[in-house]
């Protein structure tokens, strides 16, 4: 899952906003919160964690939508493709929503979060599953077993 020639770039559906990713993602993800599968239009979304300086937009303007408090949601304000995430209070990394980029690199999720609304049919390959979110202090022996797996 990590180890993926960098730079990588993607682009929302119709091109007009454009991103790169110079940066291996801390984790992969798939929420299944039902705000995602509303957002998503599906029984989840999938995220990639990448470090912030690692991440810029690089062609066009993304607009806001989903959430617009604390928590923000990226949107192309043509085709409105969601296409990243900033999670409220957390400026270290960006989650992108890996079906973004031009190769598919990281869409298989290393954790699954929220499983508590997931739909009952649904399953993932995953290898760590929570109710909610991993307890904060999880997170530093997730990124760490993410990236030994590489």
């Amino acid at each position: 899952m990590t180890g993926k020639v960098l730079p990588i770039e993607g682009s929302c559906r119709c091109g007009q906003v454009r991103v790169r990713i110079e940066a291996q993602p801390l984790l992969t993800m798939a929420c299944h919160c039902t705000g995602c599968q509303k957002m998503s239009a599906g029984a989840y979304s999938l995220s990639a964690a990448i470090p912030s300086p690692g991440f810029s937009v690089i062609k066009g303007e993304p607009v806001i939508g989903g959430l617009h408090g604390a928590s923000r949601h990226y949107f192309c304000p043509h085709c409105m493709s969601w296409m990243f995430t900033r999670p409220e209070g957390i400026e270290e990394f960006v989650n992108i929503r890996p079906g973004i980029l031009d190769q598919p690199v990281w869409s298989q999720p290393f954790i699954e979060t929220f499983t508590s609304e997931k739909l009952p049919w649904v399953s993932t390959p995953a290898k760590h599953s929570y109710e909610q979110f991993p307890p904060f202090e999880a997170y530093e022996k997730l990124i760490r077993e993410y990236a030994e797996q590489s």
